[in-house]
């Protein structure tokens, strides 16, 4: 099986969380080519701040700057990446920091001129995934991009992880979060969904800011050939275990015919 894991950087700020992240996904990695990708929104707007830089967000994404792009490859593609490799380590898989530049595991484009160095990803390229993962390594990436001029970009580590596992023709795609799920109209938790439920839920605005991101990435995945997509709480212990066992935790997205089914 090939699993994709995207952790929030919130899970990843505390040692402790990302001790017990870490301690959770090394067993998944002896049982299923793993790939883990990262964010690090919370310590990035801590160092800006840090240097006196004001962190701008236009539709949620941050406003890359020279100076914040700089923050992104010394905090995201830096220390928060480090971090996290040393933990799989510690804890007993053979994790291999890198980013999306490396190897062109994803290319980019600028979005908007108005948010700067913010890319869109335009394509990936799985082979150095596929290469260590096949060996088992195990691939953690953070959300940054780069094209074939040499520019590099921020990318949304939701879109990053959505285009890796597709790339990567995952099995399994799980988004780790800090909330517990998608929720409905009347903020009950919604155990199951299918792309055309999660994009009624952006449209009538019950799903916005951060989810509508990974809303948009999971349907972006299943559209794509990734057969299951998980939503789920990664504050919670034992997480990574019990959706690999199929307990049901968090929200699992899935194809208009399986609902059916």
């Amino acid at each position: 099986m090939r699993l994709l894991v995207k952790i929030g950087g919130t899970l990843l700020d505390a040692e402790a969380s990302r001790r017990r992240l870490a301690a959770e996904l090394a067993p998944a990695s002896s049982g299923a080519e793993l790939v883990v990708v990262h964010g690090g929104g919370k310590q990035m707007t801590r160092f800006l701040a840090e240097r006196g830089i004001e962190s701008r967000f236009v539709n949620g994404l941050r406003v890359t700057t020279p100076e914040t792009l700089d923050a992104v490859l010394k905090v995201l593609a830096g220390s928060v990446n480090q971090e996290l490799v040393a933990a799989l380590i510690a804890a007993g898989a053979r994790a291999v920091g890198l980013s999306g530049v490396d190897a062109s595991i994803t290319e980019a484009e600028t979005m908007a001129p108005e948010l700067g160095a913010v890319g869109r990803v335009v394509r990936s390229n799985a082979g150095l995934l596929t290469l260590l993962t096949s060996n088992g390594y195990v691939p953690v990436v953070a959300c940054v991009a780069g094209d074939r001029e040499g520019r590099i970009f921020n990318v949304n580590a939701d879109q990053m992880a959505s285009a890796c596992a597709v790339a990567f023709q995952a099995d399994r795609l799980i988004f780790l979060t800090d909330v517990n799920g998608v929720l409905g109209t009347n903020g009950e938790l919604l155990p199951v969904l299918t792309a055309s439920g999660g994009e009624q839920l952006i449209r009538t605005g019950v799903a916005t800011g951060g989810m509508q991101a990974k809303l948009n990435a999971a349907i972006e995945a299943l559209r794509k050939g990734v057969r299951e997509i998980v939503i789920a709480p990664g504050g919670e212990s034992g997480i990574i275990s019990r959706i690999l066992s199929g307990e049901a935790v968090g929200s699992r997205l899935i194809e208009e015919d399986l609902a059916l089914a």
